[in-house]
């Protein structure tokens, strides 16, 4: 079974530069099936926003080598401010990830159909998230990121037992708030609204990570 969150897409490029007033982004490309271990587009905090690449799936800063831990794409909401491998980046190193919908994969009697789930209308949106910085003992940096995911609402209990996070927008400032207080950022781990979201089937061609086309997120 597919991890949750384990796939999204990002190809409203123009909506996710208004949404977050950035600056050029050369170096990023319309994403149709983003999948673990790749490059993600991500927001943290500065004097502005700042517009960064982290790879998808978090490296603890602690770890000895890659070998030694498992890249963690996911992070629970319940638990992220208690488990070791998240815990100093929930203080101190938050993250938004932008997105325009993700996917999930729903049990049924032909076997796991795939769904996309999206705000109602469309738009971009972000995914709570922590990031690490990890360094080897040769000096390899690598930046690495991780998605908070909580119970789902009522759209989302149909189709997979979780949910990630999506950050209310009015609330993305206090997430990315370095003096943030612990309670106030844990209270916004929560649901989004179903009455805002939208879901329905699409093709298993999104189940190949080689498949990163517009066809993918149009439904079946």
């Amino acid at each position: 079974m597919l991890t949750l969150c384990g796939r999204f897409s990002l190809f409203d490029l123009l909506g996710v530069k208004v949404r977050f007033n950035l600056g050029p982004l050369d170096w990023l490309t319309p994403r149709y099936n983003i999948v673990p271990s790749q490059e993600v587009l991500a927001i943290i905090s500065g004097e502005e926003y700042n517009a960064v690449q982290l790879k998808w799936g978090l490296i603890p800063f602690w770890a000895k080598d890659l070998s030694s831990t498992k890249a963690m794409i996911n992070a629970r909401a319940e638990t992220v401010d208690q488990k070791p491998s998240f815990k100093k980046s929930f203080g101190h190193k938050r993250c938004l990830i932008p997105a325009d919908g993700f996917y999930e994969w729903k049990k049924g009697e032909k076997g796991k159909r795939p769904y996309r789930i999206t705000l109602k209308g469309g738009g971009v949106f972000a995914f709570a998230g922590l990031w690490d910085r990890w360094k080897s003992s040769q000096g390899e940096t690598i930046d690495s990121c991780t998605i908070i995911t909580t119970a789902p609402n009522e759209l989302l209990e149909s189709i997979h037992n979780r949910m990630p996070v999506i950050m209310p927008e009015e609330a993305e400032h206090i997430w990315l708030d370095p003096d943030a207080d612990t309670a106030d950022l844990k209270s916004l781990l929560n649901p989004y609204p179903s009455e805002f979201m939208e879901s329905y089937e699409v093709s298993t061609r999104v189940n190949s990570p080689k498949n990163d086309i517009p066809e993918v997120i149009e439904p079946v």
